[in-house]
């Protein structure tokens, strides 16, 4: 029996596509061809990427037929659902990336995101919903909740190892979120030139690039922290590991909030969450069982609860030993990415009796 080819609609950069690609490879056995829009969708490119997905629409059956894939799969509900839609290729699985792909929400294009939306959920066999603040949106959208699968892609734990042997007499937090403005980095600088001001220690390491990344520099040296700051600018995701391992707090304070990998990596590792007060957070911590929960309307409130974790460290110990445990129950790479390589499996086997 020949390998079965995915046709995988998306960045193939980002993170989270190398690990379900990657999973659907060792767990699935499948042939992985890729295809994705070439202009990113921030800001002023935001027209030209318009331009790019019409065009697309007119050449993206050819592609199909040129790939002979068994299946598709599309890293959005909204452009690569569309693309992946009218691809003519079935099965056709969809994942939604965030709390909605609708965003922002005051976008001019929001209704025409809608629409292509819409069609995507109409035509998918299968739609990822990594957690369940994506499958309330989904409901809201007149979905067939049949077709919704409710699990995370996991992360790899082989290489996320914990470990609590840290120096708790020191603050040594590590972010790792894009250095993107809905990330609210300039917010954890200001907490920290509070704790500064309150004579605790503390190392902020802050990993990735962005466009904020020479204002967050300059931002720190007005503040008189840029001894205590680490820029390190993009690093290999397999480097991220050591970072986290040796840290002791993640921090993590972005305006809206899917199912973060970033998360479940850190309560992987053994550092204590400190993350936005969002519903998709709240899917994993309990305020003050598991991490805490911060409101982001300014630095108060995470300098606040930052001091209150440093000075427990018998309740940050308990939590960071029993947020491994919840990782390796819940989003554990092996075991969730096989159920999903296996739903794939099933859906081209029905497609197969019926063709």
């Amino acid at each position: 029996m020949s390998r079965k080819r995915i046709l995988f609609l998306g960045e193939t950069y980002r993170a989270d596509a190398i690990t379900w690609m990657n999973g659907l490879q060792e767990f699935g056995d499948f042939e992985i061809v890729t295809w994705e829009l070439q202009t990113s969708s921030n800001g002023v490119n935001r027209i030209n990427r318009l331009i790019e997905l019409i065009n697309a629409i007119l050449t993206i059956k050819s592609i199909a037929k040129k790939f002979n894939a068994d299946m598709v799969i599309a890293e959005r509900t909204t452009s690569y659902g569309y693309l992946a839609a009218i691809s003519g290729i079935r099965p056709l699985a969809i994942a939604q990336q965030g709390i909605t792909d609708l965003w922002p929400t005051n976008s001019p294009l929001y209704v025409f995101k809608k629409i292509l939306q819409d069609y995507a959920f109409k035509k998918a066999d299968l739609i990822h919903a990594w957690g369940k603040v994506m499958e309330d949106h989904i409901k809201d959208s007149n979905v067939d909740m049949n077709k919704v699968m409710v699990l995370p892609k996991g992360i790899n734990l082989d290489y996320f190892e914990f470990n609590d042997t840290h120096d708790d007499k020191i603050i040594n937090a590590t972010v790792t979120r894009s250095l993107e403005p809905e990330y609210r980095h300039d917010l954890i600088l200001k907490a920290f030139s509070i704790i500064k001001k309150h004579k605790i220690p503390f190392k902020l390491t802050i990993i990735g690039d962005g466009i904020e990344l020479k204002k967050l520099k300059s931002l720190a040296k007005e503040l008189k922290i840029e001894g205590e700051v680490i820029f390190t600018g993009r690093i290999k995701n397999s480097d991220i590991p050591n970072f986290l391992q040796k840290a002791n707090f993640y921090i993590s304070t972005p305006i809206t909030e899917g199912v973060s990998a970033s998360l479940f990596e850190a309560m992987a590792c053994g550092c204590f969450p400190i993350v936005s007060d969002l519903p998709g957070n709240r899917c994993w911590i309990q305020q003050k069982v598991n991490g805490i929960l911060v409101s982001i309307k300014n630095e108060f409130n995470l300098a606040q609860e930052l001091e209150w974790a440093f000075y427990n460290p018998d309740f940050t110990k308990k939590a960071i030993t029993n947020n491994r445990t919840f990782v390796e129950e819940n989003a554990n790479y092996k075991t969730n990415m096989k159920k999903i390589a296996n739903s794939y499996h099933d859906l081209i086997t029905v497609k197969s009796t019926y063709t």
